[in-house]
């Protein structure tokens, strides 16, 4: 009997051929996930010496370690980081009551003026904060408003500023997360069921973009603690903590190296946080509720 294969020789051959046809692609996904670990690799490399490097100079220090033990009694170490991280969370509550409405607004009913809107977020990304910090103090110093000349208007026209950097971060992730749902559909639900656009916004959309929202919100902390250029002008150099870490180098570089690094750490605290609470479980929206 023949025990040749039941598609013939030629069944054979193409069989071959497709298999060494096969074989190229597979090979491509070797090279580019050969090529990815490169470039991750060559990318933490680049983020993670820097921080070697601040901590080896900062354990040069007399005696070992001092330069980490000695600093919570810099007590403005600890001002300036809460004064900041207060900054911060005033500044995101305003961005988020401020980009949330608009994007949704946006998205539901002018989706024509998208471009624009986007364009006009990211203009911080264009003008300096040189350029927006004397623009400020131009506009708000001479009287008759004298804004910078009360710290409590010094800190609202600085409040003022970080939202205007924290647009182009906040404004990208509500967008991002108001395009995974759907809007038309959640608002009109919930118009069906009697709710007004107050109760449509914190109870149906809110919720759905909670991660989108923690997102903006982590990026505008990381921006408020490390602005320096507007806190330096507007606020004395003793309450925000960026113009505090410049000033320290002066005194002591190894406490301003150690200061560095746990505020770093602290804001890698916030992020992880963050995706904990973003890792939860979504609030369900019922839109009988939501009346």
């Amino acid at each position: 009997m023949s025990t040749q294969p039941p598609f013939g020789p030629l069944g054979v051959i193409d069989a071959q051929l497709g298999r060494q046809t096969r074989q190229p692609p597979r090979a491509r996904r070797i090279a580019w996930k050969l090529l990815w670990w490169i470039v991750f690799l060559l990318g933490a490399v680049y983020f993670v010496l820097p921080l070697i490097g601040t901590l080896a100079f900062a354990l040069k220090d007399k005696p070992f370690g001092h330069a980490f033990t000695s600093l919570p009694e810099n007590k403005l170490f600890v001002s300036t980081l809460l004064f900041s991280g207060m900054l911060g969370v005033i500044t995101i509550i305003i961005s988020t009551a401020l980009v949330v409405p608009t994007a949704f607004w946006v998205r539901l009913r002018l989706p024509r003026l998208r471009p624009v809107v986007e364009f006009v977020t990211l203009l911080p990304f264009v003008v300096p904060p040189i350029v927006l910090v004397f623009g400020l103090i131009g506009t708000y110093a001479p009287p008759p408003l004298s804004v910078t000349g009360t710290e409590v208007g010094s800190i609202a026209l600085t409040v003022a500023a970080y939202v205007v950097l924290s647009l182009p971060y906040m404004y990208r992730a509500v967008d991002t997360g108001l395009g995974a749902i759907d809007v038309r559909s959640l608002t009109e639900a919930a118009q069906s069921l009697g709710s007004g656009w107050f109760t449509i916004i914190w109870r149906v959309i809110l919720p759905n973009v909670r991660v989108a929202v923690l997102s903006g919100a982590f990026l505008t902390l990381a921006i408020v603690l490390g602005e320096f250029t507007i806190a330096t002008f507007l606020l004395p150099a003793d309450r925000a903590f960026a113009p505090f870490l410049g000033l320290l180098g002066n005194a002591d570089p190894f406490q301003q190296a150690s200061a560095a690094l746990v505020s770093f750490g602290l804001t890698w605290i916030a992020m992880l946080l963050i995706a904990y609470i973003g890792r939860g479980s979504q609030s369900r929206v019922t839109l009988g509720g939501a009346r």
